[in-house]
């Protein structure tokens, strides 16, 4: 059987919602050693356990969603999905992520080990919940089909250069995450058109993530997460600015310093980093990992962005993704068994 080149893809914050809960204990029972792991640490830390969770009776977005919480279930599920590719069909080419699916590229690319992963995400999300400023919004550059809305891009830019301590936090897609202060996503807020559909959205429970108003816990980060955690990839990561590192060729305390530096406070190009992974890498397909399936959306958008195989529009996608799939979701039911090792 010949391989299939696959990229895979991590998801950040706002993955694991209500359709999640379980995600652990339905897809990845049989990680019990790895879980248990996670857990352990985090009841030395006080918090509650990923089990108690994920195996809780109902979601509460209070609890589930915040900072402290969201990140260690977030990067577990994705973590052990990763591990559960069925490597007899896929070839991993190159890992990549969106904003904090930035550490989890780091474990599953091997530049940290479970370990080391799950501390750094667990120590950034505790921190982002305790002491993160601000937060997030985010609004469509696109219609209905996903075709761009011209001059929207433009209105958008000139508001973040107009408004005081608003930033482009990350180019997702065919959307711009805002971030900023509380005032400024006020006087945002007072500007933006309305629509398509449910845009723009304040995103809950977010801070004013990939922003110089985080620099206080960029240097905390550097303080307490040692560069000896860091080791030579084991497959090209692609970060937040479309850089390649690569394995047996990268200066890990160079990827340290961008880990708790520029990525924590400057803008976080996702859309861009698809962009080098198809064009650089020339995979057959992209894995999106679990939890949820939220993420494909942007994907999708980055690829028609650059035309990629003639698409120029959802339609167009739909149409060419029908018989073989290109985007694969491991949050979604109708593809995970086309990428999941089976046992």
């Amino acid at each position: 059987m010949t391989k299939r080149k696959a990229v895979v893809v991590c998801p950040g914050r706002g993955t694991y919602n209500k359709a999640e809960l379980g995600y652990l204990h339905r897809f990845h029972a049989g990680r019990r050693a790895l879980i248990e792991g996670f857990d352990r640490r985090r009841t030395e830390l006080g918090q509650p356990t990923l089990s108690e969770l994920d195996g809780a009776a109902s979601y509460a977005s209070a609890v589930h969603g915040h900072g402290d919480n969201a990140s260690g279930l977030i990067f577990a599920c994705s973590y052990a999905d990763c591990l559960a590719i069925d490597r007899d069909r896929f070839d991993i080419v190159a890992v990549t992520g969106n904003s904090m699916g930035w550490y989890t590229t780091l474990a599953c690319g091997g530049a940290l080990d479970a370990t080391h992963g799950f501390e750094v995400v667990n120590a950034m999300g505790t921190r982002m919940h305790a002491e993160g400023v601000g937060g997030q919004v985010v609004h469509t550059l696109l219609d209905e089909d996903w075709r761009p809305i011209p001059g929207r891009r433009e209105q958008f830019l000139d508001l973040v250069d107009a408004i005081p301590d608003l930033h482009v936090s990350i180019e997702l897609g065919g959307m711009i995450v805002f971030a900023g202060s509380d005032a400024a996503l006020r006087t945002l807020g007072e500007s933006l058109p309305a629509g398509p559909g449910s845009f723009p959205m304040r995103l809950q429970n977010h801070a004013a993530f990939h922003t110089p108003l985080l620099e206080p816990i960029a240097q905390e980060a550097r303080r307490s997460l040692p560069v000896d955690w860091f080791r030579s990839p084991a497959v090209p990561l692609i970060d937040g600015r479309g850089h390649v590192w690569r394995p047996q060729a990268s200066d890990l305390d160079a990827l340290w310093d961008y880990t708790f530096g520029y990525q924590v406070t400057r803008s976080y190009d996702f859309t861009g980093a698809i962009r080098v992974a198809v064009r650089e890498f020339a995979p057959d397909c992209l894995i999106v990992l679990g939890p949820g399936e939220t993420l494909g959306g942007a994907v999708i958008q980055s690829l028609l962005a650059i035309g990629w195989h003639g698409w120029d529009s959802k339609a167009a996608f739909q149409a060419g993704q029908a018989d073989h799939p290109f985007v694969l979701s491991c949050g979604r039911a109708d593809q995970r068994d086309r990428v999941i090792a089976a046992g």
